[in-house]
């Protein structure tokens, strides 16, 4: 794939043929006649015997040949040193230093195909210059013109109900070639025509390369791995340096002055479809924030009526709280972080129609999604894929326990900083030893996994497995005296055991065991 600049444009329409069709000129054409659809981008007119140095290159260039004199070889070095600087034709004037055009000059460019037109006497060089200026100006006036009529028919197209896919749509058609919409993770949420979608997937080595520069920014391509020759052009949407997505359009040719003009218009149109404004944002967060403050709470039946006019409702089913922190400073650099780490998971959700919460609380982020869901997933990749996220996960469980959940992420947000993981789960430090973590807020983490499933059987069932564990062992396993201080026969209190044993899969002979469930019995009594 070969990068081409951004600002290459198409040629003119303005060409040779056309100005030799303009009868008022009488210009004639002396050699290079298979080359007058040449575009031109200007007229020049010089007397030097070589103008060189001041051409771009495009130009029909006029001339007496007032210094050039007669001499063969002259005039032949003359017409290549014209032909390698591009030049689109050259114009004679008759009359004056020659009464007709020497030979030589016409074998010259016969040999290098340089267009060569002959002007007659009566006709001023002015006279062309003018004739080139107008009908430049009306080409530039007929390009303006369309480019502002497309971009009122894409800012309808914007406004519509399926807005940004609507403009992808109205802008392929517009430039006559292919346009493609990317979500902020570089996937190809639209593409026009629907044949351009295996195109614009093959560009997902460009986008990802724009991911990581500042918005807005762009690039120019020619052709891509597939063999396609198509110009293209991606360019990243946002307007607070991060990239909330990205565009890519495939035209046959470089574009046209008009046409880069459309395709900013829709790169506008686009940021501000994708790109809601601040307040609105924070005006979301709040929302969604106090949601989460109503389920943390233990107020889900609140928070579901809320969120069902609101939001469209809440996770349902076996949930889990994520928390998500930076693991450098609060600065702009993490908060980036955790908006692209939302932002992902947001996708995800809305793809797989997931139920999710999630709101920024201080300087972390706040999720309650689906146990082993999309949103889920896609949580835990990203905080292992971004620079800068640590994330700690709770053990599964229902909406109404997401209180107690949400402690449990962040005792497992806390060994992630400490230990300089990207990724833990409670259940992962529940299941390990003690002895290794240090620090109280790693061994809450581990009483909590550990000691969840006799809280979870209490919640739903009779027994006071917990209590009468703690009673158990504070007596050393004396059954009878430990009976005692729970009011309840001894035999009661064995089949409880047995229970506790079944649920945690240990047995209590081991004195590790019972020293670990100690522990973990006086961490939670002394938080």
């Amino acid at each position: 794939m070969t990068v081409q600049p951004a600002d290459d444009v198409r040629a003119s329409s303005v060409t040779l043929a056309s100005l030799v069709q303009m009868t008022g000129l009488g210009l004639l054409v002396r050699a290079g006649e298979q080359e007058l659809g040449r575009p031109v981008r200007w007229v020049h007119t010089s007397e030097l015997d070589d103008p060189v140095p001041y051409l771009e290159g495009g130009e029909l260039l006029l001339t007496t040949g007032l210094k050039l004199g007669r001499g063969k070889e002259k005039l032949r070095q003359y017409v290549h040193r014209l032909a390698d600087a591009g030049i689109a034709g050259l114009g004679i004037g008759v009359g004056l230093s020659w009464e007709q055009i020497p030979a030589a000059l016409v074998e010259a460019a016969e040999e290098r195909g340089l267009p060569l037109l002959e002007v007659p006497q009566p006709t001023p060089f002015i006279a062309i210059s003018k004739a080139v200026t107008a009908a430049l100006a009306a080409e530039q006036y007929q390009a303006v013109t369309s480019a502002i009529e497309t971009q009122e028919e894409l800012t309808r197209a914007a406004l519509g109900r399926d807005g940004a896919a609507a403009v992808v749509r109205r802008l392929a058609a517009r430039l006559g070639g292919w346009a493609a919409l990317y979500d902020a993770s570089g996937a190809v949420s639209v593409a026009a025509p629907d044949w351009a979608a295996r195109r614009a997937g093959r560009l997902r080595p460009e986008v990802d390369r724009l991911r990581g520069r500042p918005a807005p920014s762009s690039a120019a391509l020619q052709g891509d791995e597939g063999g396609s020759q198509d110009y293209v052009v991606v360019q990243s949407l946002g307007a607070d340096r991060r990239a909330r997505g990205f565009l890519a359009v495939g035209t046959e040719d470089r574009l046209t002055s008009g046409e880069r003009y459309v395709l900013n218009a829709a790169v506008a149109l686009l940021t501000l479809t994708l790109e809601r404004s601040r307040d609105l944002r924070l005006a979301e967060d709040r929302m969604r924030g106090a949601l989460l403050r109503l389920v943390l709470a233990g107020e889900t039946a609140t928070a579901r009526e809320v969120a069902a006019a609101l939001t469209g409702g809440l996770p349902e089913g076996r949930v889990r709280v994520l928390l998500a922190a930076p693991t450098t400073g609060a600065d702009e650099a993490s908060a980036g972080v955790l908006d692209e780490l939302a932002e992902r998971v947001e996708q995800a959700a809305q793809r797989a129609g997931e139920g999710l919460l999630i709101a920024p609380v201080g300087e972390r982020l706040v999720l309650i999604a689906l146990d082993g869901g999309a949103a889920h997933r896609a949580c835990a990749d990203a905080a292992l894929d971004l620079e800068g996220a640590a994330l700690g996960i709770s053990g599964p469980t229902v909406l109404e326990s997401a209180g107690t959940a949400e402690t449990e992420a962040e005792r497992a947000l806390a060994v992630a900083l400490r230990s300089g993981r990207r990724v833990v789960d409670h259940d992962e430090v529940g299941a390990g030893s003690l002895l290794p973590l240090l620090g109280d807020e790693a061994v809450l983490a581990f009483a909590e996994g550990l000691l969840r499933p006799l809280r979870e059987h209490d919640r739903t069932s009779r027994g006071d497995l917990e209590a009468s564990l703690r009673a158990w062992l504070s007596r050393h396993g004396q059954w009878d005296a430990a009976a005692a201080d729970l009011g309840v026969h001894r035999h009661t209190l064995r089949y409880r055991m047995r229970r506790v044993e079944e649920l945690l899969g240990r047995s209590l002979d081991d004195a590790d065991v019972r020293m670990e469930l100690w522990l973990a019995l006086r961490s939670q009594s002394d938080s």
